[in-house]
Parts: structure tokens; sequence; C-alpha cells
């Protein structure tokens, strides 16, 4: 796997928020911004180049969970014009709070409950972890009676971790199929988190059946649905995601630097 320079996962000889903070330092100011996003962006390239990809199909969508107002402006006036947000709430008062950035748009990508599906349809211009018919039908009747349309991402579980959300490989056709029903729903593609790993052959695979997943919807899918989006990669792996054929890198820490949060606060409860 590549290392801590192209946005490794750390080793694991110290705790994981003292091996992200030597990884991500925090970005203070405009300048660190800038910078950041130019390192995530060259390694981006690097990784196209690398198996004869364009960098311009790739889409950097800085993840800004827990980062305040004052740090995401910054992020802004270096440039960034999406931001992805896993909890809803924070994601809708943070979108009320810089309305006034008029060409900012949020991308959920975290686990949403039915009863929260009024408050994306009101503010998201991308929902990238639909795994349930009850929450397609949900947003879909709030996007219907606003008068409103949004693109959506199937989330699917590569790594069969009990940790993470989404549907198993083997369902996601049928459930695909399902999906015209929901006319506000603009099915764009797939997304996924891979293993939590430091075997990047472990982490590779995950891709790789993702890509093959993907191809194989692009040959029977219903008609309304598209499959160009492969949203997958964050600080730790995008490189190897944009290997196997990623549109989409999430990418948080590598932008704004390290949480203080655990990602384990952001996955399912254990059983």
């Amino acid at each position: 796997m590549e290392g801590p320079a192209d946005g490794a996962r750390p080793s694991s000889d110290a705790s994981p928020a003292s091996r992200a903070s030597s990884l991500y330092p925090r970005a203070a100011t405009v300048v660190d911004f800038e910078h950041n996003l130019a390192a995530v962006r060259g390694r981006i390239a690097a990784a196209c180049r690398a198996v004869g990809r364009d960098p311009a199909e790739v889409r950097l969508l800085p993840v800004s969970k827990t980062v305040d107002e004052a740090h995401i402006r910054m992020a802004y006036a270096a440039g960034c014009r999406w931001l992805g947000e896993n909890k809803v709430q924070e994601a809708h008062t943070k979108s009320q709070a810089l309305a006034d950035l008029a060409d900012l748009r949020w991308s959920v990508i975290g686990h949403l409950q039915t009863n929260k599906a009024k408050l994306v349809a009101r503010f998201a211009s991308e929902f990238q972890a639909l795994d349930s018919l009850r929450v397609a039908e949900a947003l879909d009747r709030q996007l219907q009676s606003l008068g409103r349309a949004l693109d959506v991402l199937v989330q699917v579980n590569s790594s069969g971790e009990a940790s993470k959300y989404g549907l198993p490989p083997d369902e996601v056709p049928a459930f695909v199929r399902q999906l015209p029903a929901f006319g506000a729903l603009r099915v764009r593609g797939l997304m996924t988190l891979a293993a939590l790993s430091d075997d990047a052959l472990r982490v590779r695979g995950c891709f790789a059946l993702m890509r093959g997943l993907q191809q194989r919807l692009r040959e029977d899918s219903p008609d309304g649905v598209e499959m160009r989006e492969l949203s997958m990669g964050m600080s730790g792996d995008y490189a190897l995601a944009v290997e196997e054929g990623a549109t989409i890198v999430r990418v948080g820490q590598a932008i704004f630097g390290a949480r203080a949060t655990p990602d384990s606060e952001y996955w399912p409860p254990a059983p």
C-alpha cells in the first residue's frame, strides 16, 4: 500500500487518533487547504496515469463531517464546491449556516433513517447511501412533495464486515430493478467503504468487486437507471480506488486534518 505521503492507512503501532494526527495536520488557513487539495488532486492524477485513465473522470468530494463553519469557509475559499457529510442533522445545520455560499452543494454519504428523509429532500444535491426500499420510498415521497429530484447511489457492503452499512453485492441487482418505481430518485451508480485493513490486497479486492458489479449492472439495468458513478476510496485508500475505477473519492482528513471523532461513531452498533 502507498506510504503516508500518498494517503496510506497508517501502521497500527499507535492509537488511531494519534496516527491520524501525525499523517493529517489540521488545515488552519486558506493556503493550507489549497496545499492539501493540490496534493490530493496530484495523487488522483498519478493514480489515473498509472492505469491510463483521465483525471477528469474522478470527482473529489471533500468530507467535512465534524468540521466547523469557519474552516468550511476556508475550504470554500480554496475552491471546494461540493462537501460530503455523514450525519443528516449536522449537514442540514451547516447548509443553513452557509446558505450565502450559493454554489456550495451537499452530498449526504451516511446512513439515513426514514424520519430524516424530509431534511435530505430539502437541501441535498446527492445521497450516496441508499440501501433500502423504505428509505427510497420516504425520500421519493418527500422529494415529490417539493417538486425536486435527487441523484442517489446505492450503497454496497463490499467487505462483508458487520461494521458497515450497505447491501450484500448479490442483492444489489434485484434492488436496483425496483428503483424506477421512485420517480424522484435519479440512480447514478454505486458507493462502498472498503475493508478497514492495512492489507492493500484486501482493500483492492473490495474495489475490484465493485468495478465488476458496476459493469454487470450496466449491462442489465432497467430504463432510467445509470451506473456511471462508482464512489469509493477515502483518505487512506483513494489512490487504490482510483486505480480500480472510482469516479468519486470521499476524502476528509487529508484535506481538513485529523478528526477527534472516531469513524466508528458513524458505523452500525455492534450486534
